[in-house]
């Protein structure tokens, strides 16, 4: 595929990047090299290939999903500057 300037300037425009003659110019070379690299994937056979998310097969090991209280009041009161009746205490904030 090959790019002209207009394509080049618009490409610019629409990326708020300012591109002067000479790097437009440039430019159109890069990004028909680009897209001519692009289109050679298309001749990769790639029927029957499932797609992936990673080369690696993996599994997430799954846990029942059960509610509990958590039964750790004592440790996370533990870490608090001040607790009582097992609650937080905190200063006032609202008069």
């Amino acid at each position: 595929m090959q790019v002209d300037e207009a394509t080049v300037r618009r490409i610019a425009r629409l990326a708020r990047i300012r591109v002067g003659d000479e790097e437009a110019r440039h430019l159109v070379a890069e990004l028909s090299a680009i897209l001519s690299w692009v289109e050679q994937l298309d001749e990769v056979a790639t029927d029957g290939v499932a797609p992936m998310t990673s080369v690696i097969e993996a599994r997430i090991k799954m846990r029942d999903d059960v509610v509990n209280d958590g039964d750790d009041a004592a440790r996370v009161l533990a870490n608090a500057p001040r607790a009582e009746d097992g609650y937080f205490v905190v200063p006032k904030v609202v008069e």
